[in-house]
């Protein structure tokens, strides 16, 4: 019986729980909704770039172990010049863009990768 029961809770456990590697950079797309002009950057975790009067700090980018290509997870900070506080600040998440997004009105940000080599 409790063989079954630990079968069980293994099974329910959830994806969330698999392990991940962390990489030394990620890249990054961002889109300029006034000029339509879309652009990838790379940048490495604990550094910035800026776009516009935005600035991007990456501070870790993940991907599930073993599995390079697969999802890749951002912590990122984004803020504005001359405005207090971030406008976002947290995980983003290659597959759902939407789930954890930027809200800005003329940039949107969001993870395709993380650069592992």
């Amino acid at each position: 019986m409790w063989k079954y029961l630990f079968t069980l809770a293994f099974l329910a456990m959830p994806l969330a729980a698999q392990e991940v590697a962390n990489a030394p950079a990620a890249v990054l797309r961002t889109l300029d909704k006034t000029s339509g002009d879309t652009r990838d950057i790379e940048i490495p975790a604990g550094q910035s770039q800026t776009l516009g009067p935005l600035t991007i700090v990456m501070k870790e980018c993940r991907y599930p172990a073993g599995n390079p290509s697969g999802n890749a997870y951002a912590l990122l900070e984004i803020s504005e010049r001359g405005r207090e506080g971030p406008l976002f600040s947290g995980w983003m998440i290659a597959s759902s863009p939407a789930l954890s997004a930027l809200e800005h009105r003329r940039y949107d940000v969001w993870v395709i990768r993380c650069i592992t080599s």
